[in-house]
């Protein structure tokens, strides 16, 4: 080690400033070991040297590397020790360095107003020395603090400003600093207020990334691979997003662990043992000299070093305990940011794939309508027996198809949070009884019985949602009837609890079919689950419906339960309340299951027909004619308007997606002047459509494209009959 008492002045000086420049080149590498030697051997100089007029910048080396090993609280206390050496020996440059980093930390530690403030000093300190870099640094920090309170055009603002200046000062680090967290602002503004936020981004990491390469800047290096995963994210590149968010959370643990050693390695223990060295020597000294006279005192003194010593090391292993506890804290929080963001991530992903595949049943609903539509109407005419065969299998085909659209849009709009829970008044029986006639035929087809075990002392007038728990029933019931051959479905119904409110009902879907393996049992519940590869083959299906029970469910506050074995069959359970109603009001027929259509009363009734689709257009006509109904068609929701203005219509079906104005909005125009004309909406619903909107808009009715011929006329008929009212707006 030099000799400092035997140089100059100017020596020892230029020899720190030598120490500290190799420190702060190995704290932007995240040598930190060196970082750590150097800073602690310039703060030795100064002591032993009494170079007063350097303690400031010895210490704010100390509280830079800590702010850099995101050691927050400790970085303060040393950059608050430094403005005291500062107020004695004033230097206004290292002042505003002194200042801009104390911002920086106030930053990090939420404390953004009193950062703001400290920050304003230094840059009023940098106008007037005229110092462009230092109020490059001043300004890059202003950045950080509004980045921080979520302000990110501010942010974009501040870094554009001090970009140029550390391009021309050839402030690399700080460079790259400032474009990926440019970058970072960017990415987080919406598109509407930034459209080429990602192109800019785009480049900004990109030119960061060169500067990193060129001198291994292993931290910006962590945050590149972030911000390059967010924009692959961005522009759909899943596997790229995943290769360089993996590299980023490598690098971000490796380099955490260095903080973590780092700070483990005690900065300030080996300051605080150098210390206690120099207060061990001076004991010495004065045991020297009393030995002499008192060997009572030498002992004494001895004992009293001792204890100095336990006790001071003691406060070390505690000081550093803390140390790593605080940090090792730091580094939880960091990770629970990385757990929330890989969950909105997730959330994003799963709101993606519900928009895709909501617009892929929607956009299949159109074709499919076409077939379904065309089959029914060759079907009417008479064909040959072995073109009768084709047929009845093609609309097989339709009817499956369709099933699994409508099965995809109930779980999309579960998922979504779409689905609401609705309080009607019902009777439990007679909605069981029209979902096991809905049921009947698939059961004689496999040759099963039905049988219904119902209490008849639940009352017969229950508050809830009759079609959600149709939907239930419709699935557990077909399950099972899918599953047995030969056998007997029962289902019963049994009460289980009862005050003058509520009631508590209990469930049982039970069958003698073929049975679930316990191994499968636990996923039968997930989407697109199936107890088997053969079973799937030989029975067909999604397994989207034992999925979408437990949703709905779930949602009526319940929970379905199994219990089955291999060839003996199975039995689903589950337990639910409901509200006991005074007064019965319910639809006569609101699940439509069971079809009751006068047909003659519906023969020269004049139809408004209004579809932009051409073939559809001929469906829809050829089979309302085919029934002896007037029928008449508009191209567009305009055309519609000017129509119904100019001639009598009994009824109108109305498709909702059409060029120019929608069917909603011409629903609207049509209430301004006829209050009264019946409108149905016949269009292919949507996950985003509220059907609660379209009767608020006007409608009287809704037939989902495509429709069941019998449930379309039953709800043509029914709301010609009963004329029932929209909903007032």
């Amino acid at each position: 080690m030099v000799v400092f008492s035997q140089t100059t002045r100017n020596d020892s000086i230029a020899y720190i400033k030598k120490l500290q420049t190799e420190a702060s080149t190995a704290i932007s590498g995240q040598n930190f070991d060196d970082a750590i030697v150097k800073l602690i051997e310039v703060e030795k100089i100064v002591q032993e040297n009494n170079y007063d007029d350097l303690r400031a910048s010895a210490v704010l080396g100390l509280a830079e590397l800590n702010y850099y090993l995101q050691n927050y609280q400790k970085a303060r206390s040393e950059i608050e020790i430094a403005f005291n050496y500062l107020e004695e020996n004033k230097s206004d440059a290292e002042l505003a360095s002194a200042y801009t980093l104390y911002g920086l930390i106030l930053t990090r530690l939420d404390e953004f107003d009193t950062a703001e403030n400290i920050l304003q000093k230094a840059d009023k300190i940098c106008i007037s020395l005229n110092d462009e870099s230092l109020q490059a640094n001043v300004i890059l920090a202003f950045g950080i603090l509004e980045m921080q309170r979520a302000n990110y055009n501010k942010a974009i603002n501040y870094f554009n400003a001090a970009l140029p200046i550390f391009r021309v000062e050839d402030m690399k680090y700080q460079e790259s600093f400032a474009e990926l967290n440019k970058a970072e602002a960017l990415l987080e503004l919406p598109v509407s207020e930034f459209p080429n936020g990602l192109d800019q981004a785009k480049r900004s990491v990109a030119n960061a990334k060169r500067i990193i390469a060129a001198n291994n800047y292993i931290k910006l290096r962590a945050q590149s691979y972030k911000l390059t995963s967010q924009i692959a994210m961005r522009e759909g590149n899943t596997d790229d997003a995943i290769r360089n968010f993996s590299l980023y959370s490598n690098l971000n643990d490796s380099i955490n662990r260095v903080y973590t050693q780092a700070v483990s390695k005690g900065m300030d223990a080996e300051t605080s043992i150098g210390d206690l060295t120099q207060i061990i020597e001076n004991k010495q000294s004065e045991i020297d000299e009393q030995k002499k006279t008192l060997n009572l005192n030498k002992m004494t003194t001895g004992l009293s070093i001792a204890l100095i010593i336990i006790l001071s090391l003691l406060t070390l292993s505690l000081y550093k305990n803390n140390n790593l506890r605080a940090k090792a804290n730091n580094l939880l929080q960091d990770k629970n940011v990385e757990m929330q963001s890989a969950k909105e991530k997730a959330e994003k992903a799963s709101l993606a794939k519900a928009q895709f595949l909501s617009t892929i049943t929607h956009e299949l609903r159109t074709p499919l309508y076409a077939v379904t539509g065309l089959t029914h109407l060759l079907l009417e005419e008479d064909p040959k027996e072995e073109q009768k065969e084709h047929l009845n299998s093609l609309k097989f085909s339709g009817e499956y198809l369709l099933s699994l659209i409508n099965n995809i849009l109930d779980l999309n709009k579960l998922e979504a949070n779409k689905v609401e829970i609705e309080k009607t008044t019902f009777s439990l029986k007679k909605r069981i009884n029209d979902v096991l006639v809905a049921l009947k035929k698939s059961a004689d087809d496999r040759k099963n019985q039905l049988i219904l075990e119902f209490d008849d002392t639940i009352p017969s007038k229950l508050v809830g949602d009759p079609l959600k728990l149709s939907q239930v029933l419709i699935n557990l019931i077909g399950n099972s009837v899918k599953f047995t051959q030969n056998g007997e479905v029962v289902i019963r119904v049994s009460k289980l609890d009862q005050n003058t409110s509520k009631v508590k009902l209990h469930f049982e879907i039970e069958d003698n079919g073929v049975g679930i393996s316990k191994k499968k049992q636990k996923s039968i519940f997930e989407t697109f689950s199936q107890a088997s590869l053969q079973i799937n083959r030989k029975f067909g299906g999604t397994g989207l419906g034992l999925s979408i029970v437990k949703n709905l469910l779930e949602l009526m506050g319940s929970k379905i339960h199994l219990e089955s074995q291999l060839g003996k069959g199975s039995k689903f359970w589950f337990n639910i309340n409901f509200s006991i109603s005074e007064e019965l009001q319910e639809d006569n027929n609101p699940n439509n299951i069971i079809y009751d259509v006068d047909y003659v009363a519906l023969e020269n009734r004049k139809v408004l027909v209004v579809e932009d689709n051409k073939i559809n257009q001929m469906i829809t006509k050829k089979i309302l004619e085919k029934n002896k109904m007037a029928c008449q068609v508009a191209d567009n929701g305009m055309d519609a308007v000017q129509m119904v203005e100019e001639q009598t219509f009994d009824i109108i079906l109305m498709d909702i997606h059409m060029p120019g104005i929608s069917g909603i909005e011409a629903t609207q125009k049509i209430r301004q002047f006829n209050k009264n004309i019946p409108i149905i909406a016949l269009t292919a619903v949507t996950i985003d459509e509220n059907l609660d909107d379209f009767y608020r808009a006007g409608f009287n009715e809704i037939i989902p494209k495509p429709f069941k011929t019998e449930e379309f006329f039953e709800k043509i008929y029914r709301t010609l009959e009963g004329r029932k009212m929209p909903a007032p707006r």
